[in-house]
């Protein structure tokens, strides 16, 4: 928790790079926690660089990365770049010796992903994926009662993530529809849900997978053509966990539905749920219901040690400070912390793996984590 840090401790200097989501979070996350100060901002044009430095009080603005990465005062980096600039962009923080917090997913590739895994540890520096939902209230309630055995011996998994960020197809084209740059659907939802499944229930044997297109095209601003989409934003997954639990998953960005966010957990001894309804905010709004020995299933209440100290209107603020909070914590003690890039590393391994599933249209094995980072 945040509040358990003393501030009179030094302060991490953060340099932040992608200014998108940077904005509307990281920026807040990083300001308003006790041990973080944001000292440098990049973008690519250097006036939108000074025009942000000046708005929130940066100290630099830079459109270069090698001249952010030489301030002495940069003790860290924050990516939040699309994923097809994370690789270039963390192997230049890690060579350069500092901390490192990512967005997901973590690259283009379980390839990529895995370098730069061996790279942070090559350097000794604390890495960080912004895996939020392990630190959402109904989340870490949810899994203490998984682990506390509440269901008994897991029986099925059902998780439908069903959203409509994308679902006016008027919306303009970008790189979240090239899938050379990383973008749909799995990248931007299904990486957070392989690093939650990973998490509550361990790691999965074999995947299946299909993916379809509901808009298909759409129209580019710059130029005002039409160009196709080429990402998913439909998602249709089920998988074999490593101890033989069927897990499905349904992911959607095209939909309107009411239960936004739903995990499912069935056991032999009874019943939980972590769910949201709501659709503007997807970290506010998650309840937990839990049931056991055929009674009704029933709301249980989050206490008050899991709660957020603080919430922003955007949730998303709210879950990245505690994601912050962990970083900082890793720095300090100079251990690896979990999520590190480790789970990046699988989250992104099992999307590769999602893709080529689809292509077969057949089932595919998963390897063993440690194997994979080995060989």
């Amino acid at each position: 928790m945040v509040s358990g840090l003393e501030k009179d401790h030094n302060t991490i200097g953060v340099a932040l790079i992608g200014t998108g989501f940077g904005q509307k979070v990281h920026i807040p996350g990083f300001q308003a926690h006790p041990r973080t100060k944001v000292v440098a901002v990049y973008h690519r044009d250097i006036n939108q660089a000074k025009t942000i430095a000046t708005s929130y009080k940066i100290p630099h603005a830079c459109d270069n990365i090698t001249d952010i990465l030489a301030l002495p005062e940069v003790q860290a980096v924050s990516i939040a770049t699309p994923p097809f600039l994370h690789y270039e962009m963390a192997k230049a923080v890690l060579e350069a010796g500092k901390h490192l917090l990512l967005e997901k997913p973590t690259a283009l590739n379980a390839s990529e992903a895995k370098e730069l895994y061996q790279l942070a540890h090559k350097k000794g520096v604390i890495a960080t994926l912004d895996f939020e939902f392990r630190f959402v209230p109904g989340w870490q309630l949810f899994a203490e009662l998984l682990a506390s055995g509440y269901v008994g011996k897991i029986r099925l998994i059902r998780i439908d993530w069903l959203g409509s960020s994308r679902a006016d197809a008027s919306r303009p084209w970008n790189w979240y529809y090239s899938l050379e740059k990383g973008g749909g659907a799995l990248g931007s939802l299904g990486s957070h849900a392989f690093d939650y499944i990973y998490w509550l229930f361990g790691p999965v044997r074999r995947l299946s997978a299909y993916f379809s297109t509901a808009i298909p095209t759409r129209i580019e601003p710059a130029s005002n053509e039409v160009k196709p989409v080429e990402t998913d934003d439909n998602c249709l997954l089920t998988l074999e966990l490593a101890d033989g639990t069927p897990c499905q998953v349904t992911i959607s960005a095209v939909v309107h539905a009411s239960r936004t966010h739903w995990v499912e957990v069935y056991g032999d001894r009874g019943t939980l749920i972590v769910g949201s309804e709501n659709q503007k905010d997807y970290i506010h709004g998650f309840r937990v219901w839990g049931s056991q020995a055929g009674k009704p299933l029933a709301e249980i209440e989050i206490p008050n040690r899991l709660i957020f100290p603080k919430n922003y209107t955007d949730g998303r603020i709210s879950a990245f400070i505690r994601v912050v909070n962990q970083w900082v914590q890793g720095m300090d003690s100079q251990q690896e912390i979990v999520p590190s890039l480790r789970e990046g590393v699988y989250s992104q391994l099992l999307m590769d793996l999602s893709h080529e599933s689809h292509r077969k249209s057949s089932w595919v094995d998963v390897p063993d984590l440690e194997g994979f980072l080995r060989g």
